[in-house]
């Protein structure tokens, strides 16, 4: 059994190259209990050189934040602009759509064309107003409370409207995209908004750049099992785009 320090040197070593690394695996290969790998791994956290998950460590935070909509809309903007391009080919495959809310959602709505003629469902003061001058589009705009981060509505009343609402597609926005937690927001209340959404489409795709993956958001909106598709950029690692679909799900990269 090598020292604790040789340990530690490798794990470090093991999280520079891969990225992540498990219990199990460290336990085997050090031939010593899973108590003792995690207390490595709360010591190196302690220090600030990694970050512990669930059975795990990470080298970088895999949880995300809350971001304004005005810092988000700063981040991967040409990759977000592939996406919503792409995903806007697929909305004209339907009558009615629903689109949540984020950044990436807005880059749909910005690329959706004059002459669509759609109706769209959203709780994101933002894409309303940009589809609104659209006289081919019909907006119905979710009312309820407005989260300032996001610009979009929350709460009961937009959850009740989408009880009488059944549609095509739905176009999700997500903070995070982890193969254990399944798809993440930072924020609850519009986790469960979304569930409904989701509830009143038949078809759920979810519009996620490269930076979300492997990230989890405070609020699971769903497993990856209940998603069909996913449109993401070409920066995803090859072996994310394998688990995913190894999950059943389409993975689009644009």
């Amino acid at each position: 059994m090598k020292s604790a320090t040789d340990r530690h040197k490798y794990i470090i070593d093991h999280l520079e190259q891969n990225g992540k690394i498990t219990v199990l695996e460290l336990s085997k290969l050090f031939d010593i209990s899973e108590v003792t790998i995690r207390k490595d791994l709360k010591l190196l956290e302690d220090k600030k050189l990694l970050f512990r998950t669930h059975g795990g460590a990470t080298k970088t935070n895999p949880y995300t934040t809350d971001k304004s909509v005005l810092i988000k809309e700063q981040i991967n903007v040409a990759e977000k602009e592939r996406i919503g391009n792409y995903a806007a080919h697929l909305a004209g495959q339907s009558d009615a759509i629903i689109i949540g809310s984020g950044t990436t959602a807005y880059a749909l709505a910005k690329a959706i064309k004059r002459d669509s003629k759609l109706t769209v469902i959203t709780a994101s003061l933002d894409i309303a107003l940009k589809l609104s001058d659209n006289p081919m589009i019909d907006v119905l705009q979710l009312g309820g409370q407005i989260r300032s981060t996001s610009k979009s509505a929350i709460g009961i009343y937009a959850e009740k409207i989408l009880e009488d609402i059944s549609c095509g597609i739905l176009f999700l926005g997500a903070d995070g995209v982890d193969l254990e937690q399944g798809i993440t927001t930072t924020n609850l209340m519009e986790a469960k908004l979304n569930q409904k959404m989701m509830k009143a489409a038949q078809f759920t795709v979810v519009l996620a750049d490269s930076s979300k993956m492997g990230k989890k958001g405070l609020a699971k909106i769903c497993a990856l099992d209940q998603v069909e598709q996913i449109i993401t950029d070409s920066k995803i690692s090859d072996q994310m785009v394998k688990s995913l679909e190894d999950q059943g799900i389409k993975v689009t990269v644009v």
